[in-house]
């Protein structure tokens, strides 16, 4: 509206303020239903959902949890306007067909993936036969896997896979269960706090292959431009409240979870969600490089076939 005021200058403010009027009622129309799960790095987006963050800047947000494996579907149907997942799942989604492109990174784990195993392992060529609880393929969980064992000279044809989501692979491996599981936070933290069923054989900080984002369809972008704007703005005051109000924020993302305050604050650690300044930054010089490895990846494990066009996937527009 700035810009409009300048170019008609010359109109005074009573006849500008229906216009203002009724583009705030255009833009809060606007819902944004998110795809998402349970993962820490995605915290804030409920953080914004509960607390009116994103009603502030006129959009309504909803976010629902849908397993990576059919969130696409989702996204393809119209269920949700949104998906948030790790980059190498968007990539894998425009290979199949799905149209979409990224505009904001989210977050970047710093330990908050890890693949666990009983004690007696102590090193990857010991996975060598051994039974790995894992998501399936094209989830974070699997090319976390793919990407570890690639730098170890071994890949998951090395060892059995047994499909479980991240919350039933730790659970079921803090129970007894396989020899080794492939989870995130806040689910990871579950073994971590029984150290009497295993380790943690290597995480994010060893391997940094996670790059969580959000991602729109380009066609929802171009007619939505101000709602696309006013979620990042949103993302933005949701981690400026974390700062402010700790306490509250992990309280109430915590509970999303099912977690204390407390617990969700330890998970939490081993995530670094990022800011505008940081996300642009990110998509000037690391982004590209980061999806070209991925989906060098990717294609070398058989999770996708064809290479997409890597440049529709991103749109840095909404960061400056």
């Amino acid at each position: 509206m700035l810009t409009r005021r300048k170019t008609l200058g010359l109109l005074a403010a009573g006849a500008t303020a229906p216009l203002l009027s009724r583009g705030a009622r255009a833009q809060a129309a606007t819902k944004i239903v998110v795809g998402m799960s349970g993962w820490t790095g995605f915290a804030p987006i409920t953080l914004g959902e509960k607390t009116g963050l994103f009603k502030k800047h006129g959009i309504t947000v909803e976010t629902k949890f849908i397993p990576q494996k059919d969130r696409h579907l989702a996204f393809a149907s119209g269920d949700i306007q949104a998906i948030t997942t790790v980059v190498n799942s968007q990539i894998s989604y425009v290979a199949a067909g799905i149209d979409l492109t990224q505009v904001l990174i989210l977050d970047i784990s710093k330990g908050g993936d890890g693949l666990a195993v009983r004690s007696s392992i102590n090193g990857f060529a010991d996975l060598k036969g051994k039974t790995i609880a894992c998501d399936g393929a094209g989830s974070a969980p699997y090319f976390m896997l793919v990407w570890m064992l690639k730098k170890n000279g071994m890949t998951v044809k090395d060892m059995r896979l047994t499909t479980l989501s991240p919350k039933d692979a730790a659970n079921a491996f803090v129970a007894g269960q396989y020899d080794g599981a492939a989870s995130y936070e806040p689910y990871l933290s579950v073994i971590r706090n029984e150290p009497k069923a295993g380790k943690i054989l290597a995480t994010t900080i060893d391997y940094p292959c996670i790059v969580d984002s959000l991602s729109f369809s380009p066609d929802f972008i171009q007619k939505n431009r101000g709602a696309v704007r006013a979620f990042i703005a949103g993302w933005n005051d949701a981690l400026a409240m974390i700062k402010d109000q700790p306490e509250e924020s992990n309280r109430i993302m915590g509970a999303r979870v099912n977690q204390t305050p407390e617990q969700f604050k330890a998970s939490a650690q081993f995530v670094a969600w990022q800011t505008k300044a940081e996300n642009k930054a990110y998509f000037e010089k690391e982004l590209m490089p980061f999806m070209e490895t991925a989906t060098d990846i990717q294609m070398e494990s058989g999770i996708i076939r064809q290479r997409p066009d890597l440049k529709r996937l991103m749109d840095a527009s909404f960061l400056s």
